[in-house]
């Protein structure tokens, strides 16, 4: 076998798991996209405001402590009746996020529909604002509703590029270690048959030029004895 077909059959052998596994990935990214229910994301804000003046450090750190709280059961208790879940269930469908320099909170809610996103995140910060203000003159600071939810004009998931871009992800993932593990295993016979084909057999002997010379004289001396 030439040393460029030889070549060849490597690399395919090689790199086929690859090559299968990242089209394959990524087709089951795009079929996830097109099964799956959509979600709608809702974002409700809310801002700490410090109750004496030059405290905005405070109001800052109260923000992310609140932040946090806001998929707690002592928060969620009194939205889930208002949003319609239970606790349990709410606390899957909302969670608050903060900025580290700014006194505010995003509150996010998920549902299946638009307007559930929406009544998930309202409630959530309304039961936010009703629970840090009970603690008020403890803490120093107050909140107050920025901005409530708008419905979402759009899902936020299923994304179909996003689903296909896992997909791949995956199948490279998934290739790789199949390489790896055939590389490892096929060494061994790749370097034996690379050695056998390096040799070459050896060429028969030829007879001697004065060996085939003195052959028919010796036979009629013979015949004279």
């Amino acid at each position: 076998m030439s040393k460029p077909r030889r070549n060849v059959r490597a690399l395919v052998r090689r790199w086929w798991p690859l090559a299968v596994a990242v089209p394959l990935g990524a087709a089951a990214g795009a079929g996830y996209a097109l099964v799956s229910h959509p979600s709608y994301a809702a974002n409700a804000y809310v801002i700490v405001v410090p109750q004496n003046q030059g405290e905005a450090a405070t109001a800052t750190n109260f923000a992310q402590a609140y932040g946090r709280l806001a998929g707690q059961p002592q928060v969620l208790a009194a939205a889930a009746a208002e949003s319609g879940h239970s606790v349990a269930t709410l606390s899957g469908l909302v969670r608050g996020t903060t900025s580290p320099d700014a006194p505010m909170i995003e509150i996010t809610g998920t549902g299946a529909r638009p307007a559930e996103a929406v009544k998930t995140a309202d409630a959530v910060a309304k039961s936010l604002i009703a629970f840090g203000n009970a603690s008020s003159k403890e803490t120093g600071v107050r909140l107050v509703p920025l901005a409530q939810a708008a419905e979402p004009d759009r899902p936020a998931t299923p994304s179909a590029q996003l689903d296909v871009a896992v997909g791949g992800a995956a199948g490279v993932l998934l290739g790789t270690l199949v390489m790896l593990t055939r590389r490892r295993r096929d060494e061994p016979a790749a370097e034996a048959a690379e050695a056998a084909d390096a040799v070459e057999p050896a060429a028969p002997p030829r007879p001697r030029a004065d060996t085939a010379a003195k052959q028919p004289e010796e036979q009629p001396a013979r015949s004279a004895r």
